[in-house]
């Protein structure tokens, strides 16, 4: 059933926007993404990319957008490699890490004032990463049963891409879980201290606000716990099966963001 959309919606000031799923599928641009960013501009809205994937940096999220044919600077994206830095270096400053991930995750730690350390580190950190080894679980499971806590950038068990569904964070975290004991912290979202600092970096209120995503277990239950609204797209992880699966509710649901801009610009 379609529910019923008010004037809410594209009155909102800021914007929060999942990519993977949302905005692209590895490097195929969804439809209505590239309207959605020049809606978004024309109508001067306040907007941020939060994403869950620990893989790239700012800037090379902006790159990958360019290549798509999406113009974004990098101040408009907020990743769970950066949240992660924030979060270990405000916990224990100039910390170090033993880290299984790719160069965002690495070099947020680095800017953090986090350094590498595959002795005895104060944390084990585990990101994406296609470069996964027996040798980096052994190393990672002896240092968390020695004392090195263990912290995940996401606890996103799967993620979308253009070729179907590949293990995420959370599967890779798994084993080292499994061998030590040891339940990992996860960053990312539904972490509320990742949604909260992406609205405070766009200086708005949580009821201004709107998030936008693909999953009913990270995107929106994110927004629901921080009180912000929320926008289900149906083009990535979640279909209307499993949403139903869920105690909560999206406030909108719609199949992509084509028709997410054609409700906006109605």
């Amino acid at each position: 059933m379609k529910p019923e959309y008010d004037i809410t919606l594209k009155n909102k000031d800021a914007f929060v926007s999942d990519m993977d799923g949302v905005l692209y599928h590895g490097n195929r641009l969804l439809p209505g993404a590239a309207e959605f960013v020049v809606w978004l501009k024309n109508h001067h809205k306040k907007f941020l990319f939060l994403t869950n994937s620990s893989e790239r940096t700012p800037r090379e999220l902006s790159e990958k957008l360019r290549r798509l044919g999406i113009e974004v600077g990098e101040e408009h994206f907020y990743t769970s490699a950066l949240a992660t830095a924030h979060f270990l270096s405000h916990q224990r400053p100039d910390c170090s890490a033993y880290v299984i991930g790719e160069s965002g995750l690495l070099n947020a730690l680095y800017d953090a004032g986090i350094s590498m350390n595959n002795i005895n580190p104060d944390y084990v950190v585990v990101g994406e990463t296609r470069s996964y080894s027996f040798e980096q679980i052994e190393r990672a499971t002896l240092l968390v049963n020695q004392g090195a806590r263990l912290i995940g950038a996401n606890p996103d068990t799967t993620g979308p891409t253009e070729q179907g569904i590949v293990p995420a964070t959370g599967a890779l975290i798994a084993p080292i879980e499994m061998a030590t004991g040891a339940k990992a912290y996860f960053i990312g979202k539904p972490n509320p201290l990742m949604m909260r600092k992406a609205v405070k970096q766009l200086n708005c209120l949580s009821r201004e606000t709107v998030i936008i995503g693909d999953r009913m277990d990270t995107d929106i239950v994110a927004g629901i716990e921080a009180e912000v609204d929320t926008v289900l797209v149906l083009s990535g992880v979640t279909t209307r099966e499993t949403m139903n699966r869920f105690a909560y509710v999206p406030r909108y649901v719609f199949s992509g963001l084509d028709n997410l801009v054609k409700e906006l610009e109605h």
